[in-house]
């Protein structure tokens, strides 16, 4: 890899956050064998759920930002879990829960707003992954987005 996915970070001005503290009976992360997996991670603008349902008060241009912002968290968590984001060799697997009304059907693209995000920071090898986008009645808090992610990692 010839640029440090930190320094990516650095030219898309982001700043990786502290890891979230859980708010019920769950860790953040586990990790066994060389794979990592994240727990769901709700979407927050300034530090508060980003309340919303993509179709009825939310468009999917502010899910694709919700998404971008959950990204920005996961990573916060993949450092905490990993103590190197150079050391992720791939993003496996996100799933996404996108609270939506019945007739919505952009989850996908609403997904995109994370899936973009971990490709231009961890290259388009690293960084394509498998991915299941959902629609669903509601997630907690009443977030619009809710994702988690498995990664891979070396050694």
């Amino acid at each position: 890899m010839s640029t440090s996915v930190y320094d990516r970070l650095k030219q898309l001005g982001i700043e990786l956050p502290p890891v979230a503290v859980p708010a019920a009976a769950y860790v953040p992360f586990v990790r066994t064998g060389n794979l990592v997996f994240l727990s769901g991670h709700i979407a927050k603008k300034d530090g508060k759920p980003w309340v919303g349902q993509l179709g009825k008060d939310t468009d999917t241009a502010t899910g694709q930002q919700a998404a971008r912002a959950i990204a920005v968290d996961l990573m916060g968590t993949l450092h905490a879990a990993v103590g190197d984001l150079n050391k992720v060799t791939r993003i496996v697997k996100l799933m996404s829960l996108v609270n939506s009304t019945g007739d919505f059907t952009e989850q996908h693209l609403v997904t995109n707003g994370a899936s973009e995000l971990f490709g231009q920071v961890f290259g388009s090898e690293v960084g394509a992954h498998a991915r299941s986008a959902f629609g669903v009645a509601q997630i907690p808090m009443g977030a619009c987005v809710e994702i988690e992610l498995i990664a891979e990692i070396a050694g």
